[in-house]
C-alpha cells in the first residue's frame, strides 16, 4: 500500500510540475477536462494517497524498512 501511495503521489507532483512550468495539466488532458468524472477520480486518488502518505511520516524507521 505504501509503495502505491508513493507512485500516486509522485504522479501527482509531476502534474502539478507540468501545471507550473508549462501551464499543462496533464491528469485533465487524460480524463476528458479538468470536471470530467474520470480526471475528478484521479485526483481525489491522488488526494487520497497524499493523506496516507502523511502516516508515513510518524512511523518508526526500523518498522518500515521490515515492510
Amino acid at each position: 500500500m505504501d509503495t502505491a501511495a508513493l507512485l500516486l503521489v509522485i504522479i501527482g507532483a509531476l502534474n502539478w510540475g507540468l501545471i507550473s512550468l508549462f501551464q499543462f495539466d496533464l491528469v485533465a488532458w487524460l480524463g476528458g477536462g479538468q470536471g470530467a468524472m474520470l480526471s475528478r477520480v484521479i485526483y481525489g486518488v491522488v488526494a487520497l494517497a497524499g493523506i496516507w502518505c502523511i502516516s508515513l511520516l510518524f512511523r518508526d524507521r526500523r518498522e518500515a524498512l521490515t515492510d
